[in-house]
């Protein structure tokens, strides 16, 4: 998109919107400490796909399993995610995008035969580990 800058309401908004981290969040590095205390090994902001720009949250290459743990309200979770009051166009525009990048992001590592696990912010770490866990040993159990 030639031209396209993003914008916020006010000066306040945009500090807020710079300082959001893209990786390294407070439920990923849960998540990854849980992991790794079960012994478990991955790449952190890794490309599961080589070609593609985007990264995965933690990427599992011998399993081919590339994890996302998704902010609630960057990503529309369906049980937090409220529309703001101000800027709600800009805001419900930019929430479709990143759902309908999210589901093409699934689509190319299904078909690269790799599998997708998105967790929400909000789960427990423990369960999200032991979500990961369990399909990490489904995918290693049918390779």
């Amino acid at each position: 998109m030639a031209g396209y800058q993003p914008w916020a309401s006010s000066p306040a908004v945009r500090r807020v919107m710079q300082g959001n981290r893209k990786r390294d969040t407070r439920p990923e590095v849960a998540l990854r400490r849980v992991l790794h205390a079960q012994g478990l090994r991955y790449r952190v902001a890794a490309r599961p796909l080589t070609d593609r720009p985007w990264t995965a949250d933690l990427v599992f290459r011998g399993a081919r399993l590339a994890v996302f743990v998704d902010g609630c309200y960057w990503h529309g979770c369906p049980q937090h995610y409220a529309s703001p009051r101000t800027n709600a166009t800009y805001w419900e525009g930019k929430i479709a995008r990143n759902r309908a990048r999210d589901a093409q992001v699934d689509a190319d590592l299904k078909g690269a035969g790799w599998t997708s696990l998105r967790i929400w912010e909000h789960e427990p770490a423990g369960a999200a580990a032991d979500r990961v866990v369990a399909i990490l040993a489904l995918l290693r159990d049918g390779a």
